[in-house]
């Protein structure tokens, strides 16, 4: 009876540990947010969505312009992401999930959507 006791309280004491992991981090996912619209009439944003809801959006550049793709549009994106991924690191999140994708229409419009998935611990 004794060993079945000290088992079970093993088990529960696992388990407990388990369930609690899930509570060790808090979240956080930004979303980059880009226009394939042709002639750059599109929006193009990073948007970060707090835990408390509120939202913070900076302007990205769309990936055309008049006369077609945009590398220094493209540049600049890249460079304003990498911005704020190293902020983030800076404040202790980790990085731990990207997922892409695209939308696109038959009017050859569109967007690139990437989200990036963000832990770190939380602060006791």
């Amino acid at each position: 009876m004794k060993k079945v006791v000290l088992a079970l309280t093993i088990l529960v004491m696992f388990a407990v540990d388990s369930f609690s992991q899930g509570e060790k981090y808090e979240y956080l996912q930004i979303s980059a947010v880009e226009s394939v619209v042709p002639g750059g009439f599109g929006r193009s944003r990073l948007i970060t969505t707090a835990k408390d809801g509120q939202v913070m959006e900076t302007e990205l550049k769309n990936f055309y312009s008049l006369v077609g793709i945009n590398f220094k549009n493209i540049q600049n994106n890249d460079r304003v992401i990498v911005e704020r991924l190293n902020e983030l690191a800076q404040e202790g999140w980790e990085l731990v999930a990207v997922t892409s994708g695209v939308e696109s229409s038959e009017q050859k419009t569109g967007i690139f959507i990437t989200r990036y998935l963000f832990r770190r611990e939380k602060k006791q």
